[in-house]
């Protein structure tokens, strides 16, 4: 039985190998496409993780993968990056955000609750499917690329709303980054009410880091502070939505808390309590980062190679639309709670 095991393991790897690997060549590509970026303009406009999903994307244009590298494609874009999720625990530290104060966390409560809301009702306004708008909103409100990629799974969305939601509003996102420090002389933000309303409002933690370390290192740290007390809420969020959607596709075979709650999301917050009480050393911190960021940029590769670009065009124009009203919406809203309750 144990040799039976072992053969059935073997040829499972085999068969997801090669796909797999494709994948990783692509990642690796995309990395050092960034490194460029860092060594000219001492940050990556376009992040490791975008540029997988576009490189993917634009391969899959030109060559149809054949069927031996199918298996591995679609493991990296399930598999690979449920286990991202879990490693993504590891790097953060409950008592951070608890320390940081009640008004901290309530304009992040406040900012997510309402660009979900919003988010999907503007969705569905403009014409796109409920599945679509909630992608849209979910990376909005959270943490871009990694929301959308957790949220995936559990509303059973199709690879090409996932790979039109990251695309889409990630090319939107570098023109925030772009534009939002000019906010700082123009209402005469201080560093730390700047850093806040960037770390409210901004689409993912590379674009937080962007736009507010290129103000001031203490923009920066704060900015990063209040971006990880929205990436916390990316638990709660995926299992909400996994409980919305119990019902659909397969989760409806699931038993027990899984019905409600995937694995990933279960491993996601047991990491992050761990790390919260200080049984995972700092030094393992900074490689789990990595690891996640690794294994996420592999995943996207993957969700690119699974998708013909072309069937994405049609929803180009609303999602750009729905995106910047989101955008608009989370940068107002952001500067009236801060100044609201006082913070920076």
């Amino acid at each position: 039985m144990q040799a039976f095991n072992i053969a059935d393991r073997n040829s499972t790897v085999r068969r997801v190998l090669p796909g797999v690997l494709v994948c990783a060549v692509i990642t690796a590509i995309a990395f050092a496409l960034a490194a460029i970026q860092e060594s000219i303009i001492d940050h990556a406009i376009l992040e490791p993780l975008v540029l997988s999903l576009i490189l993917g994307l634009l391969l899959r244009m030109a060559w149809t993968p054949p069927a031996v590298f199918e298996k591995g494609i679609a493991f990296s874009g399930k598999q690979l990056l449920e286990f991202a999720i879990v490693v993504l625990g590891i790097t953060l530290n409950l008592g951070a955000i608890v320390d940081a104060g009640w008004k901290l966390i309530v304009s992040v409560l406040l900012l997510v609750s309402m660009t979900l809301v919003v988010g999907i009702a503007v969705g569905k306004a403009m014409g796109l499917s409920v599945k679509l708008a909630t992608l849209i909103a979910v990376g909005n409100a959270i943490c871009g690329n990694s929301a959308i990629a957790a949220v995936a799974p559990v509303i059973r969305a199709r690879k090409e709303d996932v790979a039109a939601a990251i695309a889409l509003t990630a090319v939107w996102g570098v023109g925030v980054v772009l534009v939002l420090p000019l906010l700082v002389p123009l209402l005469d933000l201080s560093d730390e009410r700047f850093g806040t309303v960037a770390g409210l409002s901004v689409y993912a933690v590379p674009q937080v880091l962007a736009a507010t370390f290129s103000v001031s290192v203490v923009a920066g740290q704060v900015g990063s502070l209040v971006k990880l007390t929205r990436v916390i809420m990316l638990g709660p969020v995926v299992a909400l939505f996994a409980w919305l959607y119990r019902n659909e596709g397969e989760v409806a075979q699931r038993p027990g808390l899984s019905k409600f709650l995937p694995w990933f999301v279960i491993g996601f917050f047991i990491c992050a309590g761990i790390r919260t009480l200080g049984l995972i050393p700092d030094n393992l911190v900074e490689p789990a980062t990595n690891l996640s960021r690794v294994l996420t940029a592999i995943a996207m590769a993957g969700l690119g190679l699974g998708v013909d670009i072309r069937s994405i065009r049609h929803s180009g124009g609303p999602v750009l639309r729905v995106v910047s009203i989101l955008t608009v919406l989370l940068v107002s809203s952001a500067l009236f709670v801060t100044w609201l309750l006082g913070i920076g």
